[in-house]
């Protein structure tokens, strides 16, 4: 049985990183930019994932006998369709058109970014349209954690709605998956306040966070009150998550460039 894990992409850094780690689950997973599974290649030297060929992982599966099934690096080949059971629905979840869509929730008080992803990028067709989630105002939170902390809880009713919607299409919840960055203000204040909020509503469910972190060379930076937004984010962290991921700013600037 799948344990599924719902992603919370928050602020511009959140959607960001979510929309780069989508295209490259759809890839792993042969899932095309709308949705829909990609065609198998049905020819002998065909490769399935997990490894071997499409010949011979049938070979050996025949030679077990007819309701056998071949367990090949983590995934279930059966050996009637030749279809690999990798385990999608773990991140997806497969509607009645047979589209996979996301178990993400794309959250933001601006509607620059999230607008991007779901108009103008490859992947626009992939996501929920009722997972999206944009204040109305729109002015999002000015690198202002108390703002973004503030905006989370005018909107606290909203967003849990839609995390209770993807919790109950859900058979067995493993947990969530938060990225967003601990400098700005959305990701790091409305990021905190759904960190307590997931905390109180779902006190059994893992909770694990991509957190960018600034550099901290005041140079560098063009946010002045980033070390406030950055503290006062860290001790949510702490409190909250079971699991933090710190990613660098500066080295993924650096992996993006080149």
């Amino acid at each position: 049985m799948p344990r599924e894990i719902i992603t919370l992409q928050v602020g511009q850094c959140g959607n960001q990183i979510g929309s780069e780690f989508w295209k490259q689950l759809c890839l792993e997973h042969g899932i095309a930019p709308d949705g829909m599974l990609k065609q198998q290649d049905d020819s002998s030297d065909a490769p399935i994932v997990g490894g071997g060929s499409s010949s011979s992982a049938t070979a050996t599966a025949t030679a077990a006998g007819p309701a056998s099934a071949q367990h090949n690096g983590g995934s279930t080949i059966n050996p009637a369709s030749n279809f690999v059971d990798d385990r999608k629905d773990v991140f997806f979840y497969q509607s009645d058109d047979e589209h996979y869509i996301p178990r993400a929730l794309l959250i933001d008080l601006e509607p620059r970014v999230v607008n991007k992803i779901t108009h103008h990028s490859t992947h626009r067709d992939l996501f929920n349209p009722e997972n999206l989630f944009i204040a109305q105002d729109g002015g999002g939170a000015g690198n202002n954690w108390a703002s973004g902390f503030r905006q989370g809880e005018e909107h606290h009713e909203q967003v849990i709605d839609m995390i209770d919607r993807e919790s109950d299409n859900s058979d067995s919840l493993e947990g969530f998956v938060l990225t967003h960055s601990i400098a700005g203000g959305t990701g790091s204040g409305m990021g905190s306040y759904l960190l307590e909020a997931l905390n109180d509503h779902f006190p059994k469910k893992l909770v694990q966070t991509y957190s960018v972190f600034p550099n901290w060379d005041h140079s560098q930076s063009d946010v002045v009150v980033q070390p406030y937004n950055s503290v006062l984010t860290m001790k949510r962290l702490t409190l909250n998550a079971d699991a933090v991921v710190v990613l660098d700013n500066t080295a993924l600037n650096r992996i993006a460039v080149d």
